[in-house]
């Protein structure tokens, strides 16, 4: 009886190669000499047998480092199945090793069934004030979310019964399937993966494992928060089924509008208006900021338009750098109605300036004639 090649040899690899180089290698070889691809061919269902007795062993960190020390003989030796028991076992190795390499099948383990699955999360929005948005706070929020259930304890099976075996999977929660030449694990269409099947379903949930709860909770608002931004509490969302963790909580939220004030990140902006004579003489004013109010000296001959900036004076940045500014754009503003008093004056400066402007009793004439 001729001894069996070397298992490096078979995959053409070297014993230097990683685990993802031997599982390359045994891919193209298994591809290659697959029985489905050469039917009626003796030799090629050999050289498949062998590349993945070859494979079972490289791909177990033990069984390699027995072979590299001991050879075959180690093998035997030591009591290690150098392949698989029987042709199933082969298939079922292959189908796992596609699946991981290109997202077939349904994942789980072997025997176990699927671990039960986290609960979903739950989005809501806070709407706050403005200033509560730039100096933070705290927020008290309802949620309706779905809590375990009491009665059945999440499993959705009627207390005093048990859930049965799945006879489609046998509890396994997997089942092979054949995919051209490919048999591959998929998740079990009986039982969704579980292993198990509810005949008995609790009565105080539907069978769903969950009923819904309401929560009252305390947000804490950070400063410096911008509207659309989404806090995250870890573990406020629905809760999972049979014990698994729950889903999160996800808090957006939206600061309301300011009748002075415009943020724009952790800048504020607003607007100062002034008449024509501040801003002609100059002046001291008090400007309100988001942190209280403040001194601006406006210079004589300060233009409509003209922004002054205020370090310090925004909101608190979020990553901690400390806080933006404030900027103040003086808008003179223009009176729709003048005095007398006003008018006149006001016509004295516009001869100093020689300025051109409109003769109030030659328009009041003007109208009475087209009127009249």
């Amino acid at each position: 009886m001729s001894s069996p090649r070397d298992y490096y040899e078979v995959l053409g690899v070297s014993r230097e190669s990683s685990d993802a180089e031997i599982k390359k290698a045994y891919r193209k070889l298994a591809m290659k000499h697959h029985p489905d691809r050469n039917p009626d061919n003796p030799e090629a269902e050999s050289l498949f047998k062998e590349a993945s007795e070859a494979y079972s062993v490289l791909s177990d960190s033990e069984k390699r480092s027995t072979y590299d020390r001991f050879g075959h003989q180690g093998l035997h030796g030591a009591g290690v199945n150098p392949g698989f028991s029987n042709a199933d076992e082969i298939f079922s190795h292959f189908g796992d090793m596609f699946g991981d390499l290109f997202g077939f099948g349904g994942g789980g383990g072997r025997g176990g069934g699927r671990r039960a699955r986290r609960g979903s999360d739950l989005n809501i929005r806070l709407v706050v004030d403005f200033m509560d948005a730039v100096h933070g706070c705290q927020q008290e929020i309802t949620v309706e979310r779905a809590g375990q259930c009491d009665p059945c304890t999440g499993t959705g099976v009627e207390p005093g019964q048990e859930p049965e075996k799945c006879e489609t999977c046998g509890g396994v929660g997997e089942v092979i399937q054949s995919q051209m030449f490919l048999r591959i694990r998929t998740v079990c269409p009986g039982c969704h993966g579980r292993g198990q099947v509810v005949r008995h379903p609790c009565k105080a949930c539907d069978g769903r494992g969950t009923e819904g709860v309401t929560d009252k909770l305390t947000v804490t608002v950070p400063a410096g928060i911008e509207s659309g931004q989404v806090l995250r509490l870890s573990g406020r969302g629905n809760d999972g089924r049979e014990g698994a963790s729950p889903g999160d909580l996800y808090v957006e939220v939206v600061a309301q509008d300011h009748e002075f004030f415009e943020r724009r990140g952790p800048d504020i902006f607003c607007e100062l208006p002034m008449s024509y004579a501040q801003a002609c003489l100059g002046t001291d004013v008090k400007v309100p900021t988001v942190s209280g109010e403040t001194d601006i000296d406006i210079p004589a001959g300060t233009p409509s338009g003209k922004i002054f900036q205020l370090n310090g004076h925004g909101a608190p940045r979020l990553d901690g750098r400390g806080v933006g500014s404030q900027f103040v754009q003086v808008v003179v503003s223009v009176p729709t109605a003048l005095s007398p008093r006003e008018e006149e004056l006001l016509r004295e400066l516009a001869e100093l300036q020689d300025a051109n402007v409109v003769d109030k009793g030659f328009l009041r004439e003007f109208w009475d004639r087209l009127t009249s």
